[in-house]
């Protein structure tokens, strides 16, 4: 939920922060409306991390192609693969605008090292598979969420209002990685076989 504030004076006073009741578009700005002008139409445009980033374990995927083995003896096979992971938020818009930069510079600064846009992987992974079974590999990135809220201040009222306010997710790589690689065989189904056994 968006919130706003009535007046710049209202903002030094506890009693002044309004939570916006629901609205049309006509009554009040989207929050895509509001992030666009941070930096490019406002006094100022702050960011507020709230608490320390939240590190979890992404859910794994299959990466790379699946080995066959085909033959009567028990074979160590390589899955070559890569794979990116890229930041993403609760808005769902796009970090490389002025906000992302906000965004980036609070986080340094609020944590010490540098915010990661993306973080790609690639590795060889070997596989014993045995005959008549199929080979996967499996790749989940370490992330890391941060909560917080935009402050926007305006000199002249947007939307009838000097100050917005916009509370925003942001998830991304985490700096440090130790991802996790696991690998799985399973017999080949009668497609698998056909299609790749000839």
């Amino acid at each position: 939920m968006i919130r706003r504030i009535a007046t710049a004076a209202a903002a030094t006073a506890a009693a002044g922060l309004l939570i916006a009741p629901p609205a049309s578009a006509a009554d009040e700005p989207t929050a895509r409306e509001l992030l666009e002008k941070c930096d490019n139409g406002t006094d100022s445009c702050v960011f507020h991390p709230e608490g320390e980033p939240e590190y979890f374990q992404n859910t794994s995927e299959q990466v790379g192609s699946p080995t066959f083995n085909c033959t009567e003896l028990p074979q160590r096979m390589g899955v070559s693969w890569s794979d990116t992971t890229s930041e993403s938020n609760s808005l769902g818009l796009s970090m490389s605008t002025s906000f992302g930069e906000v965004f980036k510079v609070t986080f340094k600064a609020s944590y010490g090292h540098e915010w990661k846009e993306s973080h790609t992987e690639s590795q060889t992974t070997n596989i014993d598979v045995n005959p008549g079974d199929a080979g996967r590999v499996y790749y989940g990135p370490k992330m890391q969420k941060v909560h917080g809220t935009y402050e926007l201040h305006f000199e002249d009222k947007f939307y009838d209002h000097y100050i917005w306010y916009v509370p925003m997710e942001v998830t991304g790589p985490a700096e440090d990685q130790q991802s996790t690689v696991v690998q799985d065989t399973s017999p080949m189904t009668e497609e698998e076989h056909a299609a790749n056994c000839g």
